[in-house]
């Protein structure tokens, strides 16, 4: 026989031999295994990417890391932020640079926090974090920036993101008093293409300079929104997204006599928003809003309080057309009690799909400073944020739809205390503004936690304010807000089983 039969003849066996072992695991009555639920566990691996924090050389900058301590996570395990390499040398790539590089801060154990020493001027670099096993369900990293003086006095603050492939951010400018960079971070070993789309209020700006931006592996490109239009506008949306590969985005806002902070990105478009976190003494808040379909939005403007949901009088209803951005100056809308605010679909034309942003002041005239509260998504089962100090921190606690219960824990401080927890309760329609519990004998900073209870979370939002001294500031504190979504500790993961009958067929 010639070799074309030998090998036709030893593969009928091997199949005959594979189809009998199928036969004789597969259920006796010949029946498909209903498929089991997916399961819900740990993540074994978290990414998150820090921006250059400043372009001032009275800047200090510092970092703070938590993991929560959860149960069935992986055992043993590491996280560090390290800073983007500038140059590859010895023939490495990117992701060995940065695994060899020195650290910016390392954690060893969930349930501790961890602070880096403080960073001065202008010359920081972006910074690429990696948490694996035990350190990575939750793994939060604080970037807190001080500028106590001059024309860039403010405090920024950003809750380091993951990266992903599509953001909004709603409330950017281009104005003449204005300086926005949309940074661009790539947490990637090969180099991604990334596309910046702006609109206006009269629709999309025209722009070529925003397509097809190159950013290389594991660094980050600052992007002024100024040069991509030669038209100033007050109220912008921006739109990231990469061709290839993925990036995080952040912007970071700059006004004239008025500070400056970091503009996170909204949560993804709903026709139901929930900005949380407006501080009692706003002078000035302004809401820009963004509709990406095809059909205008007409949005109820409310007001959760500490007692009740109101409507700000003369601004009951924002009208968004479609592919436009439109804003409204509610002002002191807090009327001396912190809130959050609540946007809904007005009318019976249906929900329509929106994105937002408040861009918020405290203080008048030239002693002014000035945050943004992006629309958030709810808690879910978990958040996380870490860098908080005793006396210089509140939270905002929102129940829009519904009531909820939610337990909030401080951990111990970076250098020293006990943790601990307190239980709030929110009524249908409210919002709290407290001042959380701190650890006993709390030094250095410390983390706090929030895990609703009763299945609550999808109806709770929340957002933390950090204020800080400073000696020009004629009483106005300096001030940031960060909103408080889920710290995706878990993933959900489907459930297999090994099914010899596919080799039947």
């Amino acid at each position: 026989m010639n070799r074309s039969t030998l090998s036709l003849i030893a593969a009928t066996a091997a199949l005959a031999a594979l189809t009998g072992v199928a036969a004789a695991t597969s259920p006796d009555d010949g029946r498909a295994t209903a498929p089991q639920a997916a399961q819900t566990l740990p993540v074994e691996r978290s990414s998150l990417l820090c921006p250059s924090p400043s372009d001032s050389d009275l800047a200090q900058t510092a970092y703070s890391a938590f993991t929560p301590r959860g149960a069935g996570a992986a055992a043993g395990g590491s996280a560090a932020l390290r800073p983007s390499p500038t140059e590859l040398k010895d023939g490495k790539n990117a992701e060995e640079t940065v695994r060899t590089g020195k650290p910016v801060l390392t954690a060893k154990e969930a349930g501790k926090p961890v602070d880096s020493k403080n960073v001065s001027g202008s010359k920081e670099p972006s910074l690429v974090g990696l948490a694996t096993g035990a350190l990575a369900p939750g793994w939060t990293v604080q970037q807190t920036t001080t500028i106590d003086a001059g024309a860039d006095r403010s405090l920024r603050g950003l809750s380091c993101g993951a990266p992903d492939t599509d953001f909004w951010l709603p409330g950017v400018s281009t104005a003449k008093d204005r300086s926005d960079y949309v940074h661009l971070t790539n947490p990637d070993d090969s180099a991604t293409v990334v596309d910046i789309e702006l609109y206006g209020t009269r629709g999309a700006v025209k722009s070529e300079v925003g397509e097809a931006i190159q950013v290389p592996p594991l660094s980050t490109v600052p992007v002024l929104l100024s040069t991509l239009t030669d038209d100033p506008e007050d109220d912008l949306t921006a739109h990231v997204t990469a061709r290839s590969g993925r990036v995080s985005a952040a912007a970071l806002v700059s006004q004239s006599s008025a500070g400056s902070d970091w503009l996170p990105p909204a949560a993804d478009p709903a026709p139901r928003l929930v900005l949380p976190g407006i501080p009692a003494d706003a002078t000035d808040v302004r809401l820009v809003a963004f509709a990406p379909g095809t059909d205008d939005a007409d949005l109820k403007i409310q007001l959760a309080g500490k007692s009740s949901t109101i409507t700000p009088a003369g601004h009951e209803v924002l009208h968004v057309k479609s592919g436009m951005t439109a804003s409204a100056d509610l002002g002191a809308v807090t009327r001396g009690e912190a809130g959050s605010l609540v946007l809904s679909p007005s009318g019976a034309d249906g929900p329509t799909p929106v994105v937002a942003a408040l861009r918020v002041t405290r203080g008048k005239g030239a002693n002014r400073e000035t945050a943004f509260i992006p629309a958030t998504a709810p808690v879910g089962a978990r958040a996380t944020v870490a860098g908080n100090r005793a006396e210089h921190v509140k939270l905002t606690l929102a129940a829009p739809t519904a009531a909820a219960k939610v337990k909030v824990t401080a951990s111990a401080g970076s250098k020293g205390g006990t943790a601990a927890s307190r239980t709030y309760s929110l009524r249908k329609g409210t919002s709290q503004t407290v001042e959380p519990p701190a650890p006993g004998g709390a030094d250095g900073t410390y983390a706090l936690t929030l895990e609703p209870e009763g299945g609550t979370g999808a109806a709770l939002y929340a957002a933390r304010e950090l204020d800080a001294t400073s000696d020009d500031a004629e009483g106005v504190p300096l001030f940031t807000v960060q909103p408080l979504a889920n710290d995706r500790g878990t993933v959900r993961v489907p459930r297999t089983r090994q099914d010899l009958r596919v080799l039947e067929r």
